[in-house]
Formats: C-alpha cells, structure tokens, sequence
C-alpha cells in the first residue's frame, strides 16, 4: 500500500481547513480520499468540483444509479472508497 503524506484536520490553515469543514458539513467527517489531496488545495477544490457535477448534477441518471455506478467500479478496483 502506498504512503502519501497528508495535512491533518488540526494542523490545517486556511484553505485547506475551510475545504474541511466542507467535507464535514457534507458528510460528517473528511475521508482519506479528500486528505490524501491535502498538500494541494487547487486540485483538491477541482477534485470537489467534478465529484459535486458527476454525483449531484444534470444527468440522465439518478443519484442512486450514480452511487451504484461508483460502487461497482470501486469493487472491481478493489478500493474500499
């Protein structure tokens, strides 16, 4: 398994911790997936912005099509994600 550096949630300032509080409002708690971005917050916002379109925007599937859709592809890849 690889290791990637991240910022903690009490050791981040500014962006990165307004990017955590986001993440908690959303869904109660900042998954390794959004920290393992943490050493860069433009990609991390980017990040954020995609996965916000494809899971909450204009599409001709519904939000639990999309949550199966990621489910399926995270299983086949082995990701706990």
């Amino acid at each position: 398994m690889a290791w990637i550096r991240t910022i903690s949630e009490e050791e981040a300032t500014d962006d990165v911790a307004r990017q955590y509080k986001a993440a908690v409002k959303r869904t109660g708690k900042v998954y390794q997936i959004v920290k393992m971005q943490s050493l860069r917050p433009d990609i991390m916002r980017a990040f954020m912005t995609l996965y916000t379109q494809l899971m909450h925007g204009v599409s001709g599937l519904s939000r639990a099509e999309r949550e199966m859709v990621a489910t399926v592809v995270s299983r086949v890849n082995h990701c706990h994600y």
